[in-house]
């Protein structure tokens, strides 16, 4: 084996690094391993961008919120251009049952530090002008929400990383987690062998069968979601559209337009399509399209550049999978996130250095409580 370690990292995506940052920053000495030859180069490259605290669910508020914290202050603080744009997170609704379930959610999200209102139609027009005012009800807004570019942010934490003396090993596959008796002592990848007491499983949709090499079932498996964006034009909104009414073939629809001006969409398929094929479909762009043309008449014109599919690591209930394993001592969760990686990885790296360093917080017991890879796993977030 090679030197030890005091925690070993399994993947350089969007949880892995900021876990790693967070662990740097406390003196933990950290490996971080990922096959790929750069960080974000797995499914953190097929996020759109998005970052929200409007969740209805009291952890991934909290954790978002943190993230939000970092993200929008970080090239203030470290330098790094990460296209943060705070646009906000508009859910317009043409039904009343939606208007009822934005409304009744907003005293908790409000409960939990959630900057958030119901915005009559005047202000939903002002906020994406051009949007179909036929039927309208009305919408929430968080305007503190926001956008990123995923692979700036994750060269971004790499280098903060570096800086803490945080070690990297890239086009290196871990072929299992090293156990003795019930405790973690390294990894054995392809190259070679790394010795520590702590495993951080940051694997999203490869935890199931990462985990399966220490014994250890995770309720964890890839669900693929496809997504595009257009040529850029002249800035006309900023916050991130989310339509949650659901049509053949889809739960709701999400875009917006980025710092560069170009249009980003994505769907949630319904039911979800469950596997590792990442290959693009002729299905997606008419399926959205003609819903996002009908809701922005604006957008009809734009020419699409590029589509592509990644992978959600999906879960039961739609929440994370965060905490120390009972079965194999040293071995720590932090997956699952439900395409939601991006927004929550930050906080949740965080949370992750703590519980390492036995420091957590009382917010921390919240989330954690959520999170728990031991919950029953019933029911799911209402806006997931």
């Amino acid at each position: 084996m090679t030197k030890p370690y005091d925690a070993i990292i399994a993947g350089a995506g969007s949880v892995g690094m900021p876990t790693a940052m967070a662990l740097g920053a406390k003196g933990v000495r950290t490996l971080v391993i990922d096959m790929h030859p750069s960080p974000g180069q797995g499914e953190n490259k097929h996020a759109i961008g998005g970052v929200r605290a409007t969740h209805s669910a009291p952890g991934k508020i909290l954790t978002c919120l943190r993230s939000i914290e970092i993200l929008s202050t970080w090239q203030s603080l470290h330098g790094d251009d990460i296209e943060w744009l705070q646009g906000g997170y508009l859910y317009p609704v043409y039904r009343e049952s939606d208007a009822e379930l934005l409304k009744n959610l907003l005293p908790l999200q409000k409960s939990y530090g959630l900057k958030i209102d119901f915005a009559e139609p005047r202000q939903v027009r002002a906020i994406v002008p051009g949007i179909n005012p036929e039927g309208l009800l009305g919408g929430t807004f968080a305007p503190e929400d926001g956008s990123i570019s995923p692979l700036l942010v994750a060269n971004a934490y790499y280098r903060r990383s570096m800086s803490l003396s945080v070690a990297f090993r890239f086009k290196e596959k871990i072929s299992r987690i090293l156990v003795d008796g019930d405790r973690v002592i390294g990894v054995e990848t392809d190259r070679g062998r790394y010795e520590a007491p702590v495993v951080i499983d940051a694997a999203g949709p490869l935890s199931a069968s990462l985990c399966e090499t220490a014994g250890v079932r995770v309720p964890v498996e890839p669900d693929c979601h496809e997504a595009a964006i257009t040529e850029p034009v002249k800035p006309f909104f900023e916050c991130m559209v989310v339509d949650i009414r659901p049509a053949p073939g889809s739960k709701n629809y999400y875009f917006y337009q980025n710092r560069h001006g170009q249009v980003v969409f994505c769907i949630t398929p319904d039911p979800p399509i469950v596997g590792m094929d990442k290959r693009e479909t002729s299905v997606f762009l008419p399926q959205i399209c003609r819903r996002l043309v009908h809701l922005l008449p604006r957008l009809r014109h734009l020419r699409v550049r590029r589509t592509w599919r990644g992978l959600y690591p999906l879960t039961p209930d739609g929440s994370p999978v965060v905490g120390w394993d009972r079965q194999v001592q040293g071995l720590m969760h932090a997956t699952g996130m439900c395409g939601q990686g991006l927004m929550l990885g930050t906080g949740v790296g965080e949370i992750v250095a703590r519980l390492v360093t036995r420091s957590t917080t009382d917010n921390d017991a919240v989330i954690l409580k959520e999170f728990s890879p031991y919950r029953e796993f019933k029911g799911a977030e209402k806006l997931k």
